[in-house]
């Protein structure tokens, strides 16, 4: 997909840019949700995984210039009535710091959904801002009867959304969405890989959820 009008494109990634999109990720998420961040690691380990969807593995390019990331996985809904049923998650989602608060995380995902809902994907299952999120259609899957597996279901998350890709996908389901296995990290091999990249200063500041 090209936009003449701002004149970026969405394409595949490619193996070349494996270390630009890794270098793009840490640059967006440093010090954003913890001291330091363990974005890049996850999307260098999860690429060798099979919930890994090779087809919205995607960058945005604006002259020349790989300025957006997002990469899908393949995950679960355990229905209560004991059905599974598949669904897709994505993230990390990176925007070059200096490109942020310009349209193109928004203009990044929603291509990525219409692609995902062309490769046949019910639904998605995400952690995110609702205010960002709803704009792209996603509402709070708490109140969509899915819970995130091992959490409370007498508390409900603003955070976790969901988004039907086609319509009537999760009538009447209810039950929790299994996390793929590749999004949680050893903080040791996040330090290890960390160290390939120019050195940053690790910062607590105010917000950060760890």
């Amino acid at each position: 997909m090209e936009n003449q009008e701002t004149r970026y494109q969405i394409r595949p990634e490619r193996p070349e840019d494996h270390r630009t999109t890794e270098n793009l990720t840490r640059e967006a998420f440093w010090n954003v949700y913890r001291p330091g961040c363990t974005e890049h690691y996850i999307l260098h380990t999860f690429r060798e995984r099979e919930e890994f969807v090779p087809e919205l593995d995607l960058v945005m390019e604006k002259e020349g210039r790989i300025i957006g990331h997002i990469m899908y996985a393949r995950a679960v809904l355990e229905a209560d009535d004991g059905r599974k049923l598949a669904v897709m998650t994505f993230g990390p989602v990176s925007i070059a710091p200096d490109q942020q608060r310009k349209g193109y995380g928004k203009a990044l995902v929603e291509e990525s959904l219409r692609r995902a809902a062309a490769l046949g994907a019910g639904a998605v299952c995400i952690e995110g801002n609702p205010d960002f999120y709803g704009t792209c259609g996603f509402v709070n899957a708490n109140q969509r009867g899915i819970y995130e597996k091992g959490g409370s279901r007498d508390t409900v998350s603003p955070y976790f959304l969901v988004k039907e890709l086609r319509e009537g996908y999760l009538d009447g389901v209810r039950g929790n969405y299994c996390t793929p296995e590749g999004y949680f990290a050893d903080e040791e091999k996040v330090e290890q890989f960390d160290r390939e990249f120019p050195p940053k200063v690790k910062e607590k500041r105010p917000g950060q959820l760890v």
